[in-house]
């Protein structure tokens, strides 16, 4: 698993568990919204689900790489609106990492890359393609129009 960056002073811990060596520079905004981002998601890790959900989906886990892009470029400083979604689509985050972010609009217009892993589960018929994936997402595709 790529290691993602480490930006404030002390250890981190990226989705994997694997300890990550700090790099002494100043905390942005970005780096502060990633850590958060971290605890909160090894808090939801600690969640467990009973029948009809067999399968979880984390992105911010197995697509790091291009989240943590986006989020670095992106999260820069205050901003006039803020989108906020709860569930990522199977063809736009699922498949990115990036909120929204259907496939094509992450890549070209974007252009955020990055590794994206394959989840710990997968349904046969959400498979994470990553970058790759050829299936358009809905709302991630007119969020991305809007250029």
């Amino acid at each position: 698993m790529a290691v993602p960056q480490a930006f404030p002073p002390g250890p981190l811990h990226e989705p994997a568990g694997t300890l990550v060596e700090p790099q002494l520079c100043p905390r942005s905004l970005a780096e502060g919204f990633l850590e958060e981002e971290l605890r909160l998601n090894a808090e939801l890790s600690q969640l467990q689900f009973s029948e009809p959900v067999g399968i979880v989906y984390n992105p911010v886990d197995y697509a790091w790489e291009p989240h943590r892009s986006y989020v670095t470029r992106y999260c820069q400083g205050p901003k006039q609106v803020l989108f906020l979604g709860m569930n990522p689509g199977p063809f736009g985050m699922a498949q990115t990492g990036v909120p929204f972010g259907e496939v094509s609009v992450v890549r070209d217009w974007l252009g955020i890359g990055g590794s994206v892993l394959s989840p710990p589960q997968e349904h046969p018929k959400r498979p994470v393609l990553g970058l790759e994936c050829p299936q358009s997402e809905g709302p991630g595709q007119s969020m991305g129009h809007g250029y």
